[in-house]
């Protein structure tokens, strides 16, 4: 050990400070000090000290919440690889719990090598790790094991007989981007898992949730906690301010051939007769020559922009630097991208839809490009933060675009919805660094189901008694009753996923067999359904349906043309041509939340000039002010279009609008010969009624939230919205209930009606 060169080396300004950081450094195990020395670390980052202090000092639970690249990782290893080797377990002694597979490839290289002088042994498995891997650990049990939730989930089911020997000196579970599973059935399947394993652990294991955008500390200490007595501590680290660059602009996507601002190119046609614009050259502008990330909405917008900038490229002479990474690539693929993205002084630039958003170490990254908004502060956060990682200002673009309006168009077809959303998430983080609340699940009716059947495959045959108090003991369950229990176990048995045997006891039926017998069992997200796509033997990803034989399609940023599709096997065999085509994924639209549909409209009506939104964006801004000015929607939420047909703006987030919409169209639309609602969540709402009913909309909305209606009574009994992936096996009195209390929300929407009337009246 060289500690003292190291001790002079330790940067802390005051003598207690100092003191302090030197203590905690002494404390870590001698190959841990020996790692930082080689590494020519100066000091220990105060999260890493922060999180040492806690871990070996206090028996409580932690919260490591600090910004991305602040050393997270570490921070909860090496308190936990010291006191391993100190006291090494006779079981896993650490699980580190993580959400993609790629995250849990990259933090065992990481720990791999900070673990080449010790005797702890570090595993990982999920799905592509091979069963001679996971046969060593099962031998032998012992350091840390880095999972999934859908693995962690088939440990729990196949080696039930096995997990004290596996588990049963179990101290540490560590959470990766605890802000992923918060809110989710996965995360309520995450402490499920947690409950069943402390029922083989003598002493309860300490948690350590890991996040960077986390907005409220108090409601992920709850959750961390769930289920347990120890209290959860989150240190409060002082990070030094961050420098940001940001820029959005806007392009219309029109077939007009004009001068891109700033640049002698114009747009001309391409290949296969498509037009490459002023926006795709504006992105290749941004992202030539650079190590970039592209971050879209969608896949298919990914395999768009990838196309169209592989095109520009051909065009004028560029190497092809570029790939796409999303979750119907293959591994092998998209471990092509992350490589390619890593290494050193090369230009890289992928286009990626969440699946680069988490912690993924790809070294050093020039720039984020945002194509649209991202739905939230905390996405916008995640991706800006992949950038500025070696003291250099974190540099993010945003590139909004739309097709242009026709000037006789309806106002919420003049409106750039996506240029409002982007500059409302920047203000709201710049303004008040304001990140979104978690809403919890109360009614995880699905994974309910899942966790029924998981108990009851591991433990072969049980009694109703015995597994109502196995199930409704885990904390995921707090709000479901014993009566909504029994409700479904009375509906399983009829169904034949259960059955009830003469003794009295449940075991497997036929259909339930079925369901449990598919490696998908242990996922709660929906099952991937999508064709595999391959040429010749090598696999390119998939999608979600065959073109039929001869059409083109897009794949990985290329264009193939299908030669033969399997639907047996689900497999679409291609070739690779040229020119470009278009790849539609099904996806769900996620949810936006209130306080930035609120910022939107503050946006419209301020004069406020935004430093960053450059000359396009500028004028589009200027140009949507002045028409919503003059449209008075400054003063009303309602406003007529043609005759007989009216535009709600409600300014309400996903699930107030959601509402709003159930609201009307039950409660109205006899009343005011409602003809159709048409919309588009959560922005505006276009409504066609009968002869002079528009006037009466109004006060009709305000009278229906004066009353006592509750989300309950926006369902008809015959509604049973499956949302989930399991949903189609619950009852359907509970699937109304759960729609009702986990999508619906008529107290926010009556608080939100309200303001209504206090923006017109001031």
């Amino acid at each position: 050990m060289r500690i003292p060169h190291l001790k002079a080396q330790i940067g802390i300004n005051h003598t207690y400070a100092r003191a302090e950081a030197l203590h905690t450094f002494s404390r870590l195990a001698p190959f841990i000090q020996e790692y930082i020395y080689d590494r020519n670390w100066t000091e220990l980052r105060p999260v890493q000290l922060a999180a040492c202090q806690v871990i070996f000092d206090t028996d409580a639970h932690l919260l490591v919440a600090a910004g991305t690249a602040s050393g997270k990782t570490e921070a909860a290893f090496l308190p936990i690889l010291t006191l391993l080797h100190e006291n090494p377990s006779s079981t896993i002694g650490a699980l580190y719990i993580g959400p993609i597979k790629a995250l849990i490839n990259d933090q065992f290289e990481r720990l791999n090598d900070l673990l080449k002088a010790a005797d702890i042994p570090v595993w990982y498995w999920h799905g592509d790790v091979s069963q001679t891997h996971k046969n060593k650990l099962l031998k032998n049990p012992q350091g840390i094991l880095q999972i999934t939730p859908e693995s962690l989930e088939s440990l729990l089911i196949k080696k039930n007989n096995d997990l004290s020997r596996l588990f049963g000196d179990l101290r540490f579970v560590v959470i990766d981007e605890i802000h992923a599973f918060m809110g989710t059935q996965r995360g309520c399947q995450i402490l499920c898992q947690l409950a069943r394993l402390g029922c083989v652990t003598p002493k309860q294991p300490r948690r350590i949730g890991l996040s960077a955008t986390l907005g409220d500390y108090s409601m992920a200490e709850e959750w961390l906690r769930s289920g347990t007595e120890k209290s959860v501590i989150t240190p409060e680290v002082e990070v030094g301010k961050r420098q940001i660059r940001l820029a959005v602009e806007h392009f219309y996507l029109d077939n007009d051939e004009r001068v891109l601002e700033g640049t002698n190119h114009k747009v001309r046609k391409v290949h296969e007769g498509r037009e490459v614009g002023g926006y795709e050259r504006y992105i290749f502008s941004l992202s030539k020559s650079r190590k970039c990330l592209i971050f879209a909405n969608s896949k298919s917008q990914t395999e768009s922009a990838i196309a169209s900038l592989r095109k520009i490229a051909a065009e004028v002479g560029e190497p092809d630097i570029y790939h796409v990474h999303h979750g119907s690539i293959s591994a092998s693929l998209r471990q092509v991208a992350e490589n390619a993205m890593r290494e050193p002084n090369q230009p890289a630039v992928t286009a990626a839809t969440l699946t680069l958003e988490l912690g993924i170490d790809i070294g050093y990254l020039e720039r984020v490009i945002q194509l649209e908004s991202p739905l939230s502060v905390a996405s916008f956060l995640q991706r800006l933060g992949r950038t500025g990682r070696r003291g250099e200002a974190a540099d993010m673009r945003f590139v909004c675009a739309e097709n242009e309006p026709s000037p006789k168009a309806a106002l919420p077809e003049q409106i750039p919805w996506q240029l409002l959303q982007c500059i409302a998430i920047i203000q709201l983080y710049l303004e008040e660094r304001w990140i979104e609340p978690i809403r919890p699940i109360k009614y995880p009716f699905s994974l309910l189901y899942q966790q029924t059947m998981s108990i009851l495959v591991a433990t072969g045959e049980i009694s109703p008694a015995a597994l109502a108090k196995k199930v409704l003991s885990l904390p995921s369950f707090a709000n479901i009753s014993k009566d909504d229990f029994n409700l479904l176990l009375r509906y399983l048995i009829d169904i034949n996923h259960l059955q009830l045997t003469e003794q009295g006891k449940l075991i497997l039926g036929l259909a339930g067999e079925k369901v449990v017998g598919k490696f998908k069992f242990y996922a709660v997200f929906p099952d991937n359904e999508e064709f595999v796509v391959r040429q010749g033997t090598v696999e390119i990803g998939s999608i979600f349906m065959p073109p039929p034989v001869g059409n083109q399609f897009t794949l990985a940023g290329k264009t193939w043309e299908v030669i033969e599709v399997d639907f047996k096997k689900k497999i679409i065999f291609v070739k690779q041509v040229k020119g470009q085509a278009s790849v539609f994924w099904r996806g769900g639209s996620g949810t936006i939340h209130t306080r930035i549909l609120q910022r939107m409209r503050q946006i419209l009506f301020e004069d406020v000039e935004y430093p960053y939104l450059q000359n396009n964006a500028v004028k589009r801004l200027q140009a949507v002010r002045k028409i919503t000015r003059n449209s008075g929607l400054d003063k009303i939420n309602i406003l007529p279009l043609a005759q007989d047909q009216c535009c709600i703006f409600p300014w309400m987030g996903t699930i107030a609008y959601r509402t709003l919409e159930r609201l009307i169209n039950n409660f109205c639309r006899e009343s005011l010969e409602i003809k159709s609602i048409i919309g588009v969540n959560p922005y505006f709402l276009t409504i066609k009624l009968g002869k002079d009913k528009v006037k009466y909309l109004y006060s009709e909305i305000i009278s229906l939230c004066e009353q006592r209606i509750k989300s309950e009574d926006l369902l008809s009994d015959a509604e049973a919205p499956e949302m989930q992936k399991y949903d189609k096996f619950i009852p359907h009195p509970l699937l109304r209930k759960a729609f009702a209390n986990d999508y619906l929300d008529m107290a926010e929407l009556r608080q939100q009606v309200k303001l209504w009337s206090d923006s017109a009246n001031s």
